[in-house]
């Protein structure tokens, strides 16, 4: 029976400023003192990924900067492919606002685990439903890509939490009560039989 299996991990925690707006898509820096401080983590993480193994990342630096920092405490360095479709979900209009900001704006009352309702959708931006479509796509497009081979893909936290929606059925609402921390590992096989979860929110070393 032939399985694809999808090592997913949430790319590493962003710089304070950032962590203070909502943004998305934006290309933001990652945290310089928490990468220096986690080395041995990435070292754990360096030894659960499997070899060899097929590296996916999306388009924004910080999942590319958290590849690198695996890299060096340990897994040999890889060619990255980048795959648009595992990008973080978009904010539209509101990127780059402050929290609170957002928070007046908005149309629905926000997830108790999320800034927003999962059908909320922002001005020129996402819903988490409009994310798990999207990553339903991605995931079974790169399922038939990479048929039988292990593949670790850097994305990030509302897309994971989409992919896990997509594997069992999971409402957008429901999908956000998954905890996806920064630099986290979750599994999710694919098989003749359809999507299997194999474990979710695994913190390396832990």
């Amino acid at each position: 029976m032939t399985e694809t299996r999808f090592w997913l991990i949430r790319h590493a925690l962003v710089e304070e400023n950032a962590r203070a707006i909502v943004y998305g898509t934006m290309d933001v820096e990652l945290c310089p003192h928490t990468l220096e401080a986690q080395v041995p983590m990435y070292a754990a993480l360096a030894r659960r990924l499997p070899q060899p193994a097929t590296w996916l990342a999306s388009p924004l630096s910080r999942t590319q900067r958290t590849a690198a920092a695996i890299f060096a405490a340990g897994y040999p360095e890889q060619k990255l492919t980048i795959i648009p479709g595992l990008i973080e979900l978009g904010f539209g209009a509101w990127q780059g606002q402050p929290h609170a900001d957002v928070a007046a704006q908005l149309t629905k009352p926000p997830h108790a685990f999320w800034p927003l309702a999962g059908a909320e959708r922002p001005p020129g931006g996402e819903s988490m439903e409009d994310g798990i479509v999207r990553l339903a796509t991605t995931m079974d497009s790169l399922a038939a890509r990479y048929a039988g081979q292990d593949v670790v893909a850097v994305s990030h936290g509302g897309a994971i939490r989409a992919a896990l929606a997509h594997a069992v059925g999971l409402t957008a609402t429901k999908a956000l009560h998954f905890s996806i921390e920064n630099i986290s590992l979750t599994r999710l096989d694919h098989t003749p039989r359809g999507w299997r979860v194999a474990c979710v929110n695994e913190l390396p070393g832990v």
